[in-house]
């Protein structure tokens, strides 16, 4: 997709906010442009930011093994993150670094059109429910406007807390019996989930 390959140039030579400074590569996303499942997780690791590539690392391993899980592979799905390059030392992205990547992830939300979105994390739960905890709202299908979320935990956490890779699994099996359904029912959004702080959709 044209419009899809320029938007990864731009974000290859993006300078807007001061992470590129300490970053080797971008890293604006990948997968099928048509892909009807978008991954959004918080920022590039070690081994992101040396391939250029999302979830390539042990986190991404664990993306890949739940994906088989459903029956699909990456190239089946698209993943971004909220920040295209790597924060120093793995810290958490700045909200001003968030803010500044924001224009480019709704740029791709907007050019591939899934089905359901997956906020991996609190990171991305919090661009559109900033009041609202990963363990509380994960596995729960919840409506912004057009765009249909389904909030679950990031892969890493599985890896550093075990006990969460089992509801990990479940979220994805029933993420996968949503793909088959032509209506998703999903809970709508109130002002109050929000907090008056969601950025725009698109």
């Amino acid at each position: 997709m044209p419009d899809l390959e320029d938007l990864h140039a731009r974000v290859a030579s993006c300078t807007d906010c001061a992470l590129y400074k300490s970053a080797i590569n971008a890293v604006p996303g990948e997968g099928s442009p048509n892909a009807e499942l978008m991954f959004i997780g918080e920022g590039p690791g070690a081994q992101e930011d040396a391939q250029g590539r999302p979830f390539v690392g042990p986190a991404g391993q664990v993306l890949n093994q739940l994906l088989a899980s459903i029956g699909l592979k990456r190239e089946d799905v698209y993943i971004a993150n909220m920040v295209k390059h790597r924060p120093p030392d793995n810290r958490d992205p700045f909200p001003g670094e968030i803010q500044a990547c924001a224009k480019y992830l709704e740029e791709q939300i907007k050019l591939i059109n899934p089905k359901v979105v997956i906020p991996l994390g609190r990171h991305a739960l919090a661009k559109w429910f900033p009041k609202d905890t990963i363990s509380k709202v994960h596995g729960r299908p919840r409506r912004v406007g057009e765009l249909t979320l389904f909030p679950q935990y990031h892969p890493a956490a599985a890896l550093h807390n075990p006990a969460i890779r089992p509801a990990l699994e479940h979220d994805f099996q029933e993420m996968g019996k949503l793909l088959r359904q032509e209506d998703i029912p999903a809970e709508p959004e109130t002002p109050e989930e929000s907090g008056g702080q969601q950025l725009s959709m698109f």
